[in-house]
C-alpha cells in the first residue's frame, strides 16, 4: 500500500526527472510552443493557458496509465498471498527506482532498450497527434497533451512499475498524479522560456546529482522491502 511519503517521493522524483525531461522532451516542448500563433507566441500571458493545456492534458494521461497499472498490481494481489506480493512489487519497483537514477546520471543507459519497445506504441499514437496541429486553442493544447503523455520514456515507465505496487487503481492514480506534479514546473518553465532551461538540464553535474538523489530512493525503497 502508498504510504503519505510515498506520494512525497514521485514527486520529487519528477522534478528532479528534469534532467531527463529536457533531453527527452525539451524539443518537444520547444516545437509546441513554437507552433502557437505568432500574436500568441510573442506574448509571454497569453501562451500561458497553452502552456498548461499541453501539460494537464500529458499528466492526465500519466493519471490513467497509474490506474490502470496500479489495478492490474491489486489484480495480482489477489492472486498470490498479499503480503508476498507486495514484497516482489516493491522489490521490482525498487531496483527500477534505482536503473532510473543510473540511467538520469548517464552510468548505464538500458532503460533507453524499454523506451525502444514502447515506440511502437507511440508510432500508432503520432498519426492522431498531427492532425491535432497547428494548435488554435487551449482545449486542443490539452488533447495535444494527452497524446504527448503516451510519448516513449524510460522515466515515466519506471514509474509505472512502481504503480502496480502500489496497491489499488486510486493508489497508482494517486502516485503518477504526484509524479506528473513533479515534472510541471520544468516542462512548463521550458515551454514558457522556449527550451533555454533545456540546456541547463543536459549540464551532467545536474544530471548526476539528479541520478544520485533517485538511486537513494530506491534503496531507501529496497530497505523496506525487507
Amino acid at each position: 500500500m502508498v504510504e503519505q511519503g510515498s506520494y512525497l517521493a514521485a514527486f520529487v522524483v519528477g522534478l528532479l526527472g528534469g534532467a531527463h525531461c529536457a533531453g527527452m522532451c525539451g524539443g518537444i516542448v520547444g516545437a509546441l510552443t513554437f507552433g502557437l500563433p505568432e500574436p500568441i507566441r510573442n506574448r509571454l500571458l497569453q501562451t500561458l493557458p497553452y502552456q498548461l493545456g499541453y501539460n494537464l492534458g500529458r499528466i492526465t494521461s500519466y493519471v490513467i496509465a497509474g490506474a490502470v497499472m496500479g489495478g492490474l498490481g491489486l489484480l495480482l494481489a489477489q492472486l498470490v498471498p498479499v503480503y508476498a506480493a507486495q514484497q516482489v512489487l516493491l522489490v521490482i519497483a525498487s531496483l527500477f527506482m534505482i536503473m532510473l537514477g543510473l540511467y538520469l546520471g548517464g552510468w548505464w543507459l538500458g532503460l533507453s532498450r524499454i523506451e525502444h519497445l514502447g515506440s511502437r506504441l507511440w508510432k500508432s499514437i503520432e498519426p492522431y497527434a498531427r492532425k491535432l496541429l497547428p494548435v488554435k486553442t487551449p482545449a486542443q493544447a490539452w488533447v495535444l497533451g494527452l497524446v504527448w503523455g503516451w510519448i516513449p520514456c524510460g522515466l515515466v515507465y519506471s514509474m509505472l512499475i512502481w504503480t502496480v505496487s502500489a496497491g489499488g487503481v486510486m493508489q497508482g492514480a494517486g502516485l503518477m498524479l504526484a509524479f506528473g506534479l513533479g515534472t510541471l514546473p520544468n516542462l512548463f518553465a521550458m515551454g514558457m522560456v522556449a527550451g533555454s532551461l533545456a540546456r541547463w538540464f543536459k549540464d551532467i553535474r545536474i544530471r548526476k546529482v539528479a541520478g544520485l538523489m533517485v538511486i537513494l530512493f530506491g534503496l531507501v525503497m529496497l530497505y523496506r522491502a525487507f
